[in-house]
């Protein structure tokens, strides 16, 4: 299979947010994903569980010759080993890594649903998208991610995270 470029969003709200999200994207590296570009840090208020401490995410652009299931079990298999454990829908966690993006492939199966099927209502998530790729386009609605965002109401805070200056 030949190299595909995928986008990636991590994020955490629980111990160590930087240290985890960092962890994670080291195990993406070692385990078939090419990470060739990476966004700010943002801090994040949370979303539809709100009394819980508000994450920090960004989003990783990578290449890889994984098949869009071997990434989906590689990106679990890595939130497992970093200390994920299933709890409530929306909840905190050590470490998220969701599949925002393969390719231009639109992909609809029990398991996996690509482009991310809540993404274009996310501003935590297009924000730092649209940092590294500005004019990225939808593949499944053939609509940039920047109209997008911009049709979104302001709803959660999505703030640049002071750690980008360490």
């Amino acid at each position: 299979m030949t190299d595909q470029t995928v986008y990636l969003a991590l994020g955490a709200n629980l111990g160590n947010r930087r240290e985890q999200i960092e962890q994670g994207i080291a195990a993406l590296s070692e385990q078939g994903v090419c990470i060739t570009n990476r966004s700010s840090w943002f801090e994040t208020e949370p979303v539809q569980v709100e009394n819980q401490p508000w994450f920090l995410n960004l989003v990783v652009r990578g290449e890889t010759t994984l098949d869009p299931h071997e990434l989906l079990s590689t990106c679990q298999r890595i939130e497992k080993n970093l200390g994920r454990v299933p709890s409530v829908r929306f909840g905190p966690r050590h470490l998220d890594i969701d599949i925002l993006l393969y390719g231009e492939q639109c992909i609809e199966s029990e398991l996996l649903t690509i482009p991310h099927p809540r993404m274009a209502q996310r501003r935590f998530v297009l924000v730092p998208l649209l940092e590294i790729a500005p004019e990225l386009t939808d593949p499944k609605h053939n609509q940039r991610y920047a109209d997008m965002l911009s049709r979104l109401d302001e709803g959660k805070k999505v703030l640049r995270s002071l750690i980008n200056e360490s």
